[in-house]
């Protein structure tokens, strides 16, 4: 026991005879260290990233159906992305999933903008902080769990929103009907989404400085002259990141339709991805569900740069 702890003695004593001032290197420290914290995070990028992209991409430039391995998977240039522009079911869906947007995205910005407003007056304290909170849950359901939740509201037999609407003398088969199964999957994509689009424009809110809303209320101001003149330029650049996130989420949204519809009845509800995952994974053609893919990626980036150029604007106090 005391030869070990002599031993120990000697080895300090040591390096601090070759590092007198202690500033040396320790464990843990040294030039890569940050390389090793980033590492994680850049290895799980490549992988359910930046693989998978580049996988689509060389794929969709080859004839790769899964039901015919034995003819290899031969390149065939652009004929997937002809095949795809002429397809008349690609264009349908991607129709369908416009609709949805168009549906949905006015009424999820307007209501937010609206609990927005209603929380930004003074005198709240501890109910807006409540309803900060409360906003929250929503976003923090996943697609599928929304999707089960929606089932179980327009269930044809037990649902909640069917016995109420059947209280009030209004029969409607919400899953069974085109018109009803669209308008439950709008429903639900609502009731997710609104929060968030409250959350982002309560922030732009909060950015408007108090004493410009204050000189315009006494002047008299209206208040579509307030949110137009005052607000808005401060809510343009939320309303902008809104738009280029809600876009790609619609363009792939696929977990809460597939739990709910399937896509149907029919095509009815079968979005842009629901018609991608039916030729990728059910046709085992991966060619062309990958220039599908490929496709929606250049939307949606020729989407977002469209927002940012004629929407964004900085705002200055």
């Amino acid at each position: 026991m005391s030869t070990s702890i002599e031993h120990a003695n000697k080895t300090v004593a040591a390096s601090a005879a070759r590092n007198p001032s202690g500033k040396g290197p320790r464990l843990g420290h040294g030039r890569f260290v940050h390389v090793w914290f980033l590492a994680p995070a850049v290895l799980a990028l490549l992988a359910i990233g930046t693989y998978p992209t580049i996988f689509a991409v060389v794929t969709s430039f080859h004839q790769y159906n899964l039901t015919r391995v034995r003819d290899g998977f031969p390149f065939v240039g652009y004929a997937n992305y002809v095949s795809v522009l002429g397809d008349s079911s690609f264009w349908n869906t991607l129709l369908t999933t416009l609709e949805f947007f168009l549906v949905v995205m006015p009424i999820e910005i307007v209501l937010g903008f609206v609990i927005a407003s209603l929380l930004h007056r003074e005198g709240l304290g501890f109910l807006r902080s409540v309803a900060r909170v409360t906003l929250v849950v929503p976003l923090a359901t996943t697609y599928a769990v929304v999707g089960l939740v929606g089932r179980l509201l327009f269930n044809q037999d037990f649902g909640v929103l069917t016995q109420a609407f059947r209280a009030i003398g209004l029969d409607i088969d919400w899953l069974g009907s085109v018109g009803g199964a669209f308008a439950a999957i709008a429903i639900m994509d609502v009731w997710q989404w609104t929060p968030f689009c409250a959350l982002i424009f309560l922030a732009g809110l909060t950015m408007v400085p108090g004493e410009i809303e204050e000189a315009a209320r006494l002047d008299r101001a209206s208040g579509l002259k307030l949110f137009w003149h005052i607000q808005l330029p401060f809510l343009l650049p939320g309303l902008t990141s809104l738009l280029i996130l809600r876009s790609a989420d619609i363009l792939k949204l696929f977990d809460m339709i597939f739990t709910m519809t399937r896509g149907g009845p029919g095509s009815a509800t079968e979005l842009i991805s629901i018609y991608i995952q039916r030729i990728g994974f059910r046709v085992f053609d991966l060619g062309t569900a990958s220039a599908q893919a490929i496709l929606l990626l250049i939307l949606t980036i020729v989407l977002s740069r469209l927002y940012i150029r004629f929407l964004y604007r900085e705002a200055s106090a």
